[in-house]
């Protein structure tokens, strides 16, 4: 079949390249001029980086990354452990494919170098989509007429097609924001940071992993507010970030000192919707599930989507698609709302303020980790890795 994908974010270009394998014909629609991708550092976990592999791109992507061996949450005044989670090889061993932390920009390059140039239309702004019963199609800006069998629309937070699709319904703000840097790691060599940490506070939570071979230090600090920019390029003014972090345990306050350029990101979400497609057209990745990154599975979530609508439509003709898109479907939404809504619900537990509540919290996660290995979220990593036929 001929299929168009619209966005050639991380989970635009996953949809492409799963599609491709699964033996269809795909053009992948982009509005930029060239393959760009704003932010920093992400985190892949194994339901992701299993994906990678089936797509013969790990050892491309992990040439570029961080293998972490642990996660330590951390009291955001004095930086006593609350406890500890490992990462590196325990996780590879337990599901099957390992945990990765790389420059969003590493992944991206990656992804895009496996799409054939003649795949791609680059420069080509999409002005709307429609279908009839046998066919969907792709309007450009320029007036083309692009015809295909389905359309998958992978086009982030700010969805056109959603909106298109499903009626207005705008991007949500979280009331936080995160001032997102990075840190070459001679510079924050004498701070005695953890490999991977996570520092919780009242109102704020700071974080920092190690991307590009270690080489550098990502760092967000996520902070309340009423407003904020929904913007990957917008900047913090000097100082912003030391200001909102004023009284911290040294080691965060040491990173943030010796920050260069910081941005200034509102976090937005969507709201969770009840299907993603009609007919020959659905959503993929942010335009159906944007979710806050305190689960760190956003991105993870996007390429497990893909991995899914590929095998749905493996074997599939022109007149399965309805119905293979309705498996694909049914097969991620529960899934991906559920991550949206741990994710909010981690964001809040972060922040709460110092007392009883906060003690309560920490007395929980330590809990937890006394008798796990791993993180809450592996479960949704374990969920993925059980589902062979998209995964394996």
């Amino acid at each position: 079949m001929r299929a168009i994908v619209v966005g050639a974010g991380v989970g635009g270009l996953a949809a492409a390249l799963s599609l491709r394998r699964a033996g269809h014909d795909v053009t992948l629609v982009e509005q930029t001029p060239h393959f760009t991708e704003t932010g920093a550092g992400i985190q892949l976990a194994p339901n992701a980086t299993r994906v990678l592999r089936r797509l013969g791109l790990l050892k491309a992507v992990d040439a570029h990354a961080a293998r972490p061996a642990e996660l330590s949450f951390r009291t955001w005044s004095d930086g006593a452990e609350i406890c500890r989670y490992a990462l590196g090889r325990a996780v590879e061993e337990e599901f099957g494919a390992p945990y990765l932390q790389v420059h969003r920009a590493d992944l991206q390059q990656a992804l895009a170098a496996a799409v054939p140039s003649g795949s791609v239309r680059l420069n080509t702004v999409v002005a709307g989509v429609d279908q009839d019963e046998e066919s969907a199609y792709v309007t450009t800006a320029s007036g083309e007429r692009l015809a295909a069998d389905l359309v998958v629309t992978a086009d982030g937070i700010r969805s056109a097609a959603r909106r298109q699709l499903f009626g207005a319904d705008e991007a949500v703000f979280s009331k936080t924001a995160a001032y997102r840097a990075l840190v070459p790691a001679h510079e924050v060599a004498d701070l005695d940071l953890p490999d991977t940490g996570v520092w919780l506070g009242p109102d704020r939570h700071f974080v920092h992993y190690w991307v590009r071979r270690r080489e550098l230090l990502n760092v967000v600090a996520v902070f309340g507010t009423e407003t904020a920019q929904e913007s990957w390029t917008a900047q913090a003014e000097p100082g912003e970030q030391l200001r909102a972090f004023d009284g911290w345990d040294p080691r965060v306050l040491g990173v943030l000192q010796r920050t260069g350029q910081v941005f200034r990101w509102g976090i937005h979400t969507r709201a969770p919707l009840a299907r993603w497609n009609v007919g020959r057209v659905t959503l993929l990745g942010d335009s159906a599930h944007a979710m806050a990154p305190f689960q760190a599975q956003g991105a993870a979530q996007a390429i497990v989507d893909a991995a899914v609508l590929g095998d749905c439509l493996t074997g599939a003709t022109s007149a399965d698609v309805g119905g293979a898109l309705d498996r694909y479907v049914r097969r991620r939404l529960a899934g991906a709302t559920n991550m949206q809504a741990r994710s909010a619900q981690a964001g809040e537990e972060f922040h709460l303020p110092d007392g009883p509540e906060a003690e309560a919290r920490n007395a929980r996660m330590a809990a937890h980790a006394a008798g796990h290995r791993f993180l809450p979220q592996a479960a949704a990593w374990a969920v993925d890795a059980l589902d062979e036929r998209a995964t394996g």
